[in-house]
């Protein structure tokens, strides 16, 4: 930062838990049905009701703990949390108390260089995660006359997940809410579709003097889902806090919320204390006892996680640490990204087609990656040919991909159909080499007074009339050797 002040960055993260039922009822935990249509007396609070624990709720914070290195609570509490919302029925909201289920945890990222002076890692502390239940939503544009609210939401099961003020930038915040979301969901705790805020996050923000050891005041900005969005507002809040700090003005504790439009944080309410909710024990919910069998039953069913896979895709393959996290962007990518890997014999060649023609090709379809056409047995074949060299990648890319997309069969036989084996038989190449010289008399005296870079035009050349059918590398080899020679 300039101006000598350091961030202090915490996130409070929301994961929407991918039970079957809500939290304490038998409700649908279901995205998009009719509104108020999935909603039962208990969660709507009605008088008489009593609350029923989702184990399975349970068994999902406990693989997010295990996946963190975190403390599980053998036995922890729940509280009612009271605020006003129209949105929330009951008055309150059923959630864990000081102790949670999962406390003292942590994940490991790359430091921002640009604050650290080093991109080592960085242990990100997570103080707690703790179960609870998410409010109703509320509508105010659907009218312009009357907000409208709709419960299908009240009481479905969430895990908050509360972060140490361990990140020092808004592009850390954003690599550890990346790495989260990795997790939760290679676990299947979560689908982590932020647009409909199964993952959502609040970021708490202050500056301080660098080397300060106090911590300046803290501002919540609530409820950003998206991680473009967190970066912007935490941004748009350090330059805010340190302007501030310079003119000899004061930071103001208060939640405030992201403009998008704007560009901008905008005031919304002063910040509560925990005094403020009231929080009191729930009386009709017995403390949470999970036992050490329990927990590793759970240690048991779980998946490999994401950083252990990226770092053996980084060894095996040699690939780059953007390119890995990239792969590992959702368990069905990740699973194509391994078929093809394994059906290919070669995790770098396959991992260049992934991030290059299949990305290309699901960013321009909005598609899915369970909703590409071609299977990785198919596309394998594919990459299998240029491997081999007996089909050039141009013409990989620019006829036979195109043709695997529209169906048109196996990679062998439409090279067989169109005639694209790849040429690399030397005489062939020669005669191309010496025509393409004797038309570019020009680029060829400048190559021969030291100007190396038109060495590529030429090749480009010779590609060009061998109809993208050429071995590259065999009309780089010849065409060096025709120019050390005078000609051909």
């Amino acid at each position: 930062m300039t101006g000598g002040y350091e961030a202090v960055i915490g996130l409070e993260v929301h994961v929407q838990l991918r039970t079957r039922t809500k939290m304490f009822c038998a409700c649908r935990n279901q995205v998009g049905a009719p509104p108020n249509s999935l909603t039962c007396p208990v969660c709507l609070g009605l008088p008489g009701t009593l609350p029923a624990l989702n184990a399975e709720a349970v068994r999902m914070a406990l693989a997010l703990g295990l996946a963190v290195d975190a403390r599980i609570q053998p036995e922890s509490t729940f509280y009612r949390k009271q605020y006003f919302y129209p949105d929330l029925p009951k008055g309150y909201q059923i959630t864990q108390g000081p102790v949670a289920l999962v406390e003292d945890g942590h994940l490991a990222l790359p430091g921002d260089p640009k604050v650290r002076g080093t991109d080592a890692p960085v242990r990100v502390r997570l103080e707690r995660a703790h179960l609870e239940e998410d409010a109703g939503k509320s509508h105010h544009d659907l009218d312009g006359q009357a907000s409208h609210v709709d419960l299908n939401r009240a009481g479905v099961p969430l895990l908050e997940i509360v972060g140490a003020p361990d990140l020092r930038s808004a592009q850390e915040a954003s690599d550890y809410l990346k790495a989260l979301h990795r997790l939760v969901v290679a676990l299947g705790i979560c689908d982590g579709n932020l647009e409909e805020g199964s993952f959502r996050c609040d970021a708490n923000v202050s500056v301080r003097r660098r080397g300060a050891p106090e911590f300046g005041t803290r501002v919540e900005v609530k409820n950003l889902n998206s991680f473009r969005f967190v970066r912007q507002a935490l941004e748009f809040e350090i330059a805010r806090h340190a302007a501030l700090l310079d003119q000899g003005g004061a930071v103001q504790m208060e939640t405030r919320g992201w403009d998008a439009a704007a560009g901008e944080t905008r005031g919304q309410r002063t910040k509560e204390a925990a005094m403020d909710y009231r929080y009191f024990p729930e009386p009709d919910l017995p403390p949470l006892r999970v036992t050490p069998a329990e927990v590793e039953a759970v240690r048991a069913a779980l998946p490999e996680l994401p950083e252990h896979r990226i770092r053996r895709w980084r060894e095996a393959y040699g690939l780059g640490a953007d390119e890995a996290h990239t792969l590992a962007q959702s368990p069905a990518f990740t699973g194509y990204f391994e078929a093809l890997a394994e059906r290919c014999g070669s995790g770098r060649a396959a991992a260049a087609w992934m991030l290059g023609e299949v990305s290309r090709t699901l960013n321009d379809r909005g598609l899915a990656i369970e909703a590409f056409p071609v299977s990785p047995d198919v596309l394998a074949g594919l990459v299998r040919l240029v491997e081999a060299r007996t089909l050039s990648l141009g013409a990989a890319k620019e006829q036979v991909f195109p043709a695997l997309l529209a169906g048109e069969g196996d990679a062998e036989a439409i090279v067989a159909q169109k005639g694209l084996a790849q040429v690399s038989d030397r005489a062939a190449i020669e005669g191309l080499v010496a025509q393409v010289l004797a038309a570019n008399p020009g680029p060829v005296a400048q190559i021969r007074q030291g100007k190396e870079s038109l060495k590529g035009f030429l090749v480009g050349q010779v590609l060009k009339a061998g109809q993208g059918r050429l071995d590259a590398k065999v009309v780089t080899e010849v065409l060096g050797e025709a120019l050390a020679k005078g000609g051909v």
